[in-house]
């Protein structure tokens, strides 16, 4: 059976993470493709979807607008996989905070039961990156790309805490969503981008 991942293309790291996701699909030797997706007609179609980097009041604001955040909560809370990236991680929580201007009032999926704090680590002139590890869905050793990036402080009892930097959550899961801190789309390593392919494929077959 063919998947379609999709990548929500209002706004972030679009190009990058098709690509790293056609690269993870070829890697696999899945058949799969992988398209830019915006519209409520295009998500519902869907058995994957990545969330990327970017602004997420902005791409939460876009969504509810044109009407596809209720098709992509209703396809996530149906078990469709989700990878939420950074901001997208933010789109994925129920809540979320700003280190500087405290709770945002910005539209969200409601999906993941995680404190979050926007741009925990500083602004974009302090990004960095530095090697993490996700041990038990068995990535070792990652190396973690931040850029504005959201932690995570505190998490619900039906969240599975994947990694932490300095004692800061910087990746989660529940089920088939993972969200993470980091931009791994930025980096040349695809196994991160692998294992969510491989869940699309398990929850498509």
């Amino acid at each position: 059976m063919s998947i379609n991942v999709g990548v929500l293309s209002i706004q972030g790291d679009v190009e990058e993470n098709i690509l790293s996701a056609k690269a993870a699909i070829d890697e696999l030797k899945i058949d799969g493709k992988v398209a830019e997706v915006k519209t409520p007609d295009e998500i519902s179609s869907l058995d994957g979807l990545i969330i990327p980097g970017g602004e997420s009041t902005t791409i939460g604001a876009l969504s509810l607008v044109n009407g596809s955040l209720k098709v992509m909560k209703d396809k996530i809370e149906n078990g469709m996989p989700v990878l939420g990236i950074c901001a997208g991680m933010i789109m994925l929580s129920k809540t979320a905070s700003d280190r500087v201007i405290g709770t945002t009032n910005q539209p969200l999926l409601d999906i993941l039961d995680i404190t979050l704090e926007r741009n925990s680590f500083g602004r974009q002139k302090e990004s960095f990156e530095a090697s993490i590890s996700l041990d038990s869905i068995d990535i070792p050793k990652f190396n973690g790309v931040f850029i504005r990036a959201p932690s995570v402080s505190g998490v619900g009892s039906d969240i599975e805490v994947l990694s932490k930097l300095d004692e800061k959550i910087v990746a989660v899961k529940k089920g088939n969503v993972i969200g993470t801190s980091f931009h791994p789309e930025l980096t040349q390593d695809i196994s991160l981008h692998k294992y969510f392919v491989s869940l699309v494929q398990q929850q498509a077959n």
